[in-house]
C-alpha cells in the first residue's frame, strides 16, 4: 500500500484503553491489524505489528527480555523480548511475575472518608427485630439434606404456585425451596459445619420472614442436629418456623400436604412486615463476577468498584469473594488491609485456597477458562487485578470464613471458590441482601432469595441478552460514558432494586439458584 493510500492514524482514545500511567500495554476496544497506525497520548505515532483483537493488548513501548509488562500499574508478566506495536501473546510475554510479601509491621490505612448521615441516602427496606434490614421478604423451605431436597422443593413451588400473589400479599416475594446435594452422612468429605452455617444463615437471612425446616429422618443431617447448631448458634430474631419430618408425616404427599398447610399459615403473617425508609448504611453489597472478557477490568469492575466505594462511604458493607481471582495480586489487597494484622489474613486466605486445590491436584494460575483466555485475559494475574477492582478503593477490614458474617462493616474478603453457583450464595449467607454480578461474555444466574443485578462490561452482548442482562457498562468502552457515569448509574439503580421498586433481570426470569461449597477444612 502506497503512503498515499495508507488510512489515516487512529487515535489511542478510540480504539484502546491504557488503564493506568505506568503502563506499557494497551488494551484494544476495536480489532487493529497490521499496518494500522495509532496516534498515543503524546502525539507518537505507532505501527502495529499484527493483529490484535479486542480484549487484548498490544505494546506502546518496546519492553526488553525480563522486563515487566505492566497493566493496571502492575506486573502482569514478562517479557522474551517485545517491540512498540506488538500484540502481546503466550509467544512473547511469560506468566512469571513477582512475589511481593512483605508488610510492615506498623501497616495502617486510614478510615474511609464516611458521608455525613444526613448525606448517605436511603433505601426502603424490611427492618427487622434483630437490626438487619432485608430488601426481599420471601417464605424459605430448608432441607437439611439432599434426601429431603424434592419434597422441599415441591412444597415451595406448588405454595408459591397456587397460595401466594403479589395481590393477595403485597409485603411478600413468594415461597421459595433450597434443594441441594448436601447433607446425610457426609461421606464425601464435605465439612458439616459450614453445611449447617450456611443453611442457618439463610434461614436467618434478612430477606426472609419465615422458614420450613424438613429431613427425611435417618439421616446424620436430621432435624435433631439442625436444632442443636440453631440452639449453639440462635437466629438473630424470632420468626415463624416449622420443624417437620418425611418419615414422621407419613411419606412425601403426607409432608407436602403438611408443609403446604404451615406455608399457608405463614403467608399472612410475613405479610404483615413493612418497607420503611432506612439509611444505605444498611446495605449489604456482594460483588461477583463471571462468564469476563478482557473489557471487564476495564469498564464494568472499575464501574462497580466505584458503586462499592459510595455504599462503604455510606457506613455500609462490601463483600468480594472467588478467593483464586485475587492469587497472583494479593499483595494489592494485603497492603490497603486496615492494619498488619488484617493483612496477613489476607496473605492466609490466599495461601489457605493454594492448599485447598493442591489437594484436587488444581493450580491456582490455571483459573482463567478457554472464553477468558479468548476475551483477553490471558493468565491469572491479568484476570486478578480486573476482577478486584470490583471492590473499589476502600481499606480492607477484614477476611470472613466461607458463608460467615463480618463482625464490622466495610470491605470484607470472604473465602470461596470462583463457581458462580457457590461462590454467590456464600455472599448470600454472609449477609448480602443485594449482589451485583458483572460479566463479559453473559451469565445468567441469580439467587434463591436474594436479587442479583448483571452488569455487562460491553454493549454488544448487552443488547444481545437485554432480557437477562440489567445494565451496560458498555458506554466507557464506546467512549460515551466514564467509568464515574456508569457507578452513579449502577448506583441509582442498586438503590431501586433494594427498595423493591424494580425486579433484577434474574428475578424476573426466576432463577433462583442455591448451591454452596462445603470444603473439608474451615478456614477462618
Amino acid at each position: 500500500m502506497s503512503p498515499q493510500s495508507a488510512p489515516p492514524a487512529r487515535q489511542l482514545r478510540d480504539c484502546a484503553v491504557v488503564v493506568a500511567p505506568e503502563d506499557n500495554v494497551a488494551v484494544v476496544k476495536s480489532a487493529l491489524v497490521a499496518g494500522d497506525t495509532v496516534e498515543l497520548a503524546d502525539g507518537t505515532l505507532l505501527a502495529i505489528t499484527g493483529t490484535v483483537t479486542p480484549g487484548h493488548r498490544f505494546a506502546t513501548r518496546a519492553v526488553p527480555k525480563g522486563e515487566y509488562v505492566l497493566q493496571y500499574g502492575q506486573p502482569i508478566g514478562t517479557s522474551l523480548g517485545i517491540g512498540a506495536g506488538d500484540p502481546i501473546s503466550h509467544d512473547n510475554m511469560t506468566d512469571d511475575v513477582p512475589v511481593v510479601r512483605d508488610l510492615p509491621d506498623d501497616l495502617s490505612n486510614a478510615a474511609p472518608d464516611y458521608f455525613e448521615a444526613s448525606e448517605r441516602g436511603t433505601f426502603r427496606g424490611f427492618r427487622r427485630p434483630d437490626g438487619l434490614v432485608g430488601t426481599r421478604n420471601w417464605v424459605l423451605v430448608v432441607p437439611t439434606s439432599m434426601c429431603s431436597s424434592h419434597e422441599a422443593q415441591q412444597i415451595a413451588m406448588v405454595a408459591d404456585l397456587t397460595m401466594y400473589s403479589r395481590e393477595k400479599f403485597p409485603n411478600v416475594d413468594g415461597v421459595v425451596a433450597l434443594p441441594h446435594n448436601k447433607g446425610c452422612g457426609c461421606g464425601d468429605g464435605s465439612n458439616i459445619e459450614v453445611m449447617l452455617r450456611t443453611l442457618r444463615n439463610y434461614a436467618d437471612h434478612a430477606n426472609v420472614g419465615a422458614v420450613v425446616f424438613i429431613d427425611l429422618g435417618c439421616e446424620k443431617t436430621n432435624l435433631t442436629l439442625v436444632g442443636k447448631y440453631l440452639k449453639d448458634h440462635p437466629f438473630g430474631w424470632d420468626k415463624p418456623v416449622l420443624w417437620m419430618g418425611i418419615q414422621e408425616a407419613g411419606g412425601t404427599q403426607a409432608a407436602i400436604e403438611k408443609g403446604l398447610a404451615a406455608v399457608n399459615e405463614m403467608l399472612p403473617k410475613v405479610n404483615e412486615a413493612q418497607r420503611e425508609e432506612v439509611s444505605l448504611e444498611h446495605l449489604v453489597l456482594g460483588v461477583k463476577c463471571g462468564g469476563s472478557d478482557g473489557f471487564s477490568g476495564l469498564s464494568a469492575n472499575p464501574s462497580l468498584g466505584r458503586v462499592s466505594d459510595l455504599v462503604v462511604r455510606s457506613g455500609g458493607t462490601v463483600l468480594i469473594t472467588e478467593v483464586p481471582e485475587f492469587c497472583g495480586a494479593e499483595h494489592v489487597f494485603a497492603n490497603r488491609a486496615r492494619n498488619a494484622e488484617v493483612g496477613r489474613q489476607v496473605y492466609a486466605t490466599i495461601d489457605w485456597y493454594k492448599e485447598y486445590a493442591a489437594k484436587f491436584n488444581m493450580v491456582l494460575g490455571e483459573n482463567p477458562s478457554p472464553g477468558n483466555k479468548a476475551g483477553g485475559l490471558l493468565n491469572i494475574t491479568i484476570k486478578s487485578l480486573g476482577a478486584m477492582a470490583k471492590a473499589g478503593t476502600t481499606r480492607v477490614e477484614g477476611c470472613i470464613g466461607y458463608s460467615a458474617r463480618p463482625e464490622r462493616k466495610g470491605l470484607h474478603l470472604m473465602q470461596g471458590p470462583g463457581y458462580d453457583q457457590e461462590s454467590t450464595p456464600g455472599l448470600v449467607a454472609s449477609g448480602a441482601n443485594v449482589v451485583v454480578f458483572t460479566t463479559g461474555r453473559g451469565t445468567t444466574i441469580g439467587n434463591a432469595i436474594c436479587p442479583v443485578i448483571k452488569l455487562t462490561s460491553n454493549t454488544p452482548i448487552h443488547e444481545r441478552m437485554k432480557h437477562d442482562l440489567d445494565l451496560s457498562a458498555g458506554g466507557v468502552i464506546d467512549g460515551t460514558e466514564t467509568i464515574d457515569e456508569v457507578g452513579a448509574r449502577v448506583f441509582t439503580h442498586l438503590k431501586r432494586v433494594a427498595s423493591g421498586d424494580v425486579l433484577a433481570m434474574a428475578e424476573v426470569n426466576k432463577h433462583r439458584e442455591f448451591q454452596f461449597w462445603a470444603e473439608q477444612t474451615v478456614s477462618l
